[in-house]
C-alpha cells in the first residue's frame, strides 16, 4: 500500500515545462516536510499524481501524522490510500470490493467511480455496473445513486493493475511552496491577517512574517504562536523569517505630532514605509496585508490609496473583497481562530474620530510635524526570528502574575499607591478619572516605558485605562524588565 497525492487540477493545464517544474517542486516540499519521519518514508513524482509510500516502522501516530501534513501541502489536489494488485477478472476485482466497501454502504446511497488507463476490451461504464450489482447483492440495505452518493467507491484500472483506493482526503489544492516566490506578510494576529497569509502560501508564495510590537511581550507572544502555526501546519517545507519591530516609540510620536482624526492612516503609512524598506533589506520583492475593504476606517478606497503611495513595493491584499465571516470561517477552518479570539484589542493605536476619507493634503501636513528618527530607530531595532526557532526561549510574562484591583472602593485598602492613568490626552481629558483619595500621575501608554525608571520605588502604581488591556499589557512589558511593582486598576 502507498499514498497517492493528486495534482491540484491548475498544474494539470499548464504547458509541459511548467508542469515538470511544478512537480519537481513538490515533490521536494513533501520530502522536507515529511524528513522528520525519517528514512522510511519514500517519495516518487510522476507527471499527473506522486506516490508515497513507507514501510512497516511506522508506529500509528507516525503514520497518523503523516497522513494529516499531506492533506495540508499546498499543491496537493487530494490524498488516497491506494493498494494496487493485478487486474484479471471482473469477478476478482468485484470480491476485493466486497470485502473493502460491503460495511461502509450498508444502509446508505452508493455509487462506483471508475478510471481506466491503456487498452481494455471493456468500457468504464461496463465495470461500474457490474461492480455496482455485486455491490448491492452483497449489502442488500443500500442503493445506488449516480447524482447525490452518500459513498464513492473509487478505483482505478492502469493497464492490467487495478488500483484500490481504501481511504481519501481532501487535499490542501494551490500551487507547490516556492514556487510563485516571496513575499512579506504584515501580521498582527487577529483574524484577518493570518487568513491573507494562509491564502499566499496556499497559492504558492514562499511567505514570510513581519509584525509591529505595540503592546510588548504578551501582544508578541501571541503573535509568534499564529505565525509558528501556520509555519508548522502549511510551509514547513521552507524555513520563513518572523520580523518583529518595536513600534510603541512610534505610536508615541504619533499621538504627539498627528491630529487624532489622522492616527490610523499615518500608522498604516509609517507601517508600509518600515515594511518596505525590511523587505528590500531581506530581497523581499512584495508586500501582504490583511485589509479588507471598508472593515475599519483606514480600509476604504481613498486610505488604502494614500497608505499605499509610501512605498516603493507592490501590496497583495488577498481579502481585499472578503466579508468577515467568511474570513472567520476560514481562520476556524485553518486552526488560526483560537488566536484570534484571545488576542487583545491595542486600544491606543486607534483614534477616537477616525476620518474615513482622509485629504491627502492633511496627511502630508500633519507628517510634517513627526520625527522621523524615531521610526529609523524602530527600523534599525527590528529583530528576526527563523520560523523553526520561534517558540524556543520564548515569555510572554505569564510568570509574573500581574497584581488587579478591581474597583476604585478598593483603594481605600491599598498601601502608598498611586494611579497612573495610561489613556492618551484627548482621551483624559473626555472622560477625567475622579480618584480624590489616591495620588494621580498622568503618564501615556507610549511615554510609560521611558519614565517607568524615574518614578519613585516606594509605593505601587496602578495602571488605569478604559479597557484594562493595554495597562495589563503595560505592566507585564515592565515586569519584563524587572519593574515588579506596578499592576491595573479596573473602575
Amino acid at each position: 500500500m502507498y499514498y497517492l497525492l493528486k495534482l491540484f487540477p491548475e498544474i494539470t493545464i499548464k504547458s509541459r515545462p511548467v508542469r515538470r517544474q511544478m512537480t519537481r517542486c513538490l515533490v521536494s516540499n513533501v520530502r522536507n516536510t515529511l524528513s522528520p519521519l525519517g528514512e522510511s518514508v519514500r517519495v516518487k513524482g510522476g507527471w499527473d499524481s506522486l506516490q508515497v509510500s513507507t514501510d512497516e516502522s511506522l508506529s500509528a501516530g507516525q503514520r497518523g501524522d503523516l497522513e494529516s501534513a499531506l492533506t495540508r501541502i499546498p499543491g496537493i489536489h487530494s490524498v488516497q490510500v491506494v493498494e494496487e494488485v493485478p487486474f484479471t477478472t471482473f469477478e476478482d476485482a468485484g470480491q476485493r470490493l466486497v470485502a473493502l466497501w460491503q460495511t461502509a454502504i450498508a444502509g446508505r446511497r452508493f455509487r462506483v467511480s471508475t478510471k481506466r488507463r491503456g487498452n481494455h476490451d471493456f468500457t468504464s461504464a461496463d465495470l461500474e455496473r457490474f461492480l455496482g450489482r455485486v455491490l448491492l447483492d452483497a449489502a442488500p440495505d443500500s442503493r445506488v445513486d449516480l447524482n447525490h452518493p452518500e459513498v464513492n467507491v473509487r478505483l482505478d484500472v492502469i493497464d492490467r493493475r487495478l488500483r484500490l483506493i481504501h481511504q481519501g482526503w481532501p487535499g490542501l489544492g494551490g500551487y507547490p511552496l516556492g514556487q510563485q516566490g516571496q513575499a512579506l506578510c504584515l501580521i498582527s494576529g487577529g483574524f484577518d491577517s493570518p487568513v491573507a497569509a494562509w491564502k499566499l502560501i496556499r497559492r504558492g508564495i514562499k511567505t514570510h512574517f513581519l509584525f509591529f510590537d505595540l503592546g510588548g511581550p504578551a501582544h508578541e507572544h501571541i503573535v509568534r504562536d499564529v505565525a509558528h502555526h501556520l509555519w508548522e501546519r502549511y510551509s514547513r517545507s521552507h524555513r520563513v523569517q518572523f520580523i518583529s519591530v518595536p513600534f510603541e516609540g512610534v505610536v508615541g510620536e504619533m499621538h504627539r505630532t498627528i491630529p487624532d482624526g489622522l492616527i490610523g492612516v499615518v500608522l498604516k503609512r509609517m507601517m508600509l514605509r518600515a515594511a518596505g524598506r525590511l523587505a528590500q533589506r531581506a530581497r523581499i520583492p512584495v508586500l501582504a496585508t490583511g485589509d479588507a475593504i471598508a472593515q475599519v476606517s483606514s480600509q476604504s478606497l481613498t486610505n488604502l490609496a494614500l497608505i499605499d503611495e509610501v512605498s516603493e513595493l507592490p501590496t497583495l491584499r488577498p481579502l481585499i473583497a472578503e466579508d468577515k465571516l467568511d474570513i472567520i470561517a476560514t481562520a476556524r477552518r485553518i486552526g488560526t481562530d483560537r488566536f484570534a479570539e484571545g488576542m487583545p484589542e491595542v486600544c491606543g493605536a486607534v483614534s477616537r474620530r477616525p476620518n474615513t476619507q482622509a485629504r491627502r493634503d492633511k496627511v502630508l501636513a500633519a507628517e510634517q510635524d513627526f520625527d522621523f528618527r524615531v521610526l529609523e530607530d524602530a527600523i534599525a531595532a527590528a529583530t528576526s526570528t527563523r520560523s523553526d526557532r520561534l517558540l524556543e526561549s520564548e515569555t510572554d510574562g505569564s510568570e509574573f502574575d500581574v497584581r488587579i484591583v478591581e474597583g476604585t472602593a478598593a483603594l481605600a485598602d491599598q498601601g502608598p499607591v498611586s494611579v497612573i492613568d495610561i489613556r492618551p490626552p484627548e482621551e483624559r481629558e473626555a472622560d477625567p478619572l475622579d480618584l480624590p483619595q489616591v495620588e494621580q500621575l498622568a503618564i501615556p501608554f507610549y511615554e510609560l516605558q521611558a519614565q517607568a525608571d524615574s518614578l519613585p520605588h516606594d509605593r505601587e502604581y496602578l495602571l488605569y485605562c478604559d479597557q484594562g488591556v493595554m495597562s495589563r499589557m503595560q505592566a507585564l512589558h515592565l515586569a519584563d524588565r524587572g519593574l515588579t511593582h506596578f499592576g491595573v486598576l479596573r473602575t
